[in-house]
């Protein structure tokens, strides 16, 4: 029987998104990449790093297309991340602007063998934009009604025509 793995995905800039998924631990971070860009609906054709933590913050491990010297992603599972110490994962999305999400390990949890994994188990806010340039906090999380862009809210600065 498997075992199953809980993380929390939040994003540090982000007050109000977060997601819980649960995860076999024989699941690769390639896998976990490819579900996450599913998940996500981020573009799969970016530049990914895992940048494994401890649970005092200490950088343990670097896992990407490339070894890093901690393994690349296709060969890497959750369980060997947990296994040299990794409680927490950031998923740098962005390399170039060093964005990530935060994958933090919560439990182990029950197999349930009338489920497929990995799964979604809670949810809460919008799913950020890959390539956006801020994040929903409690503020702009709603919009009030009538709050459309028009072109007289656009920055004219800088245009070249």
């Amino acid at each position: 029987m498997p075992t199953i793995l809980r993380y929390k995905v939040t994003f540090p800039s982000n007050k109000v998104f977060f997601r819980e998924y649960e995860l076999k631990d024989d699941m690769t971070l390639f896998a976990l990449n490819k579900f996450l860009v599913n998940d996500l609906d981020f573009a799969p054709d970016q530049m990914i790093v895992f940048r494994g933590y401890d649970g005092a913050g200490k950088l343990k491990a670097m896992y990407g297309l490339f070894d890093f010297g901690s393994g690349t992603i296709d060969g890497v599972s959750l369980a060997k991340t947990l296994a040299g110490g990794a409680t927490t994962l950031h998923y740098v999305f962005d390399v170039s602007k060093n964005k990530y999400m935060v994958l933090t390990f919560i439990s182990e949890v029950e197999f349930l063998s009338h489920v497929s994994y990995p799964r979604l188990v809670a949810e809460k806010g919008r799913i950020p934009g890959q390539f956006d340039s801020k994040f929903d906090t409690l503020d702009n999380l709603t919009p009030e009604l009538g709050d459309e862009i028009g072109d007289d809210d656009l920055d004219d600065e800088g245009d070249s025509e």
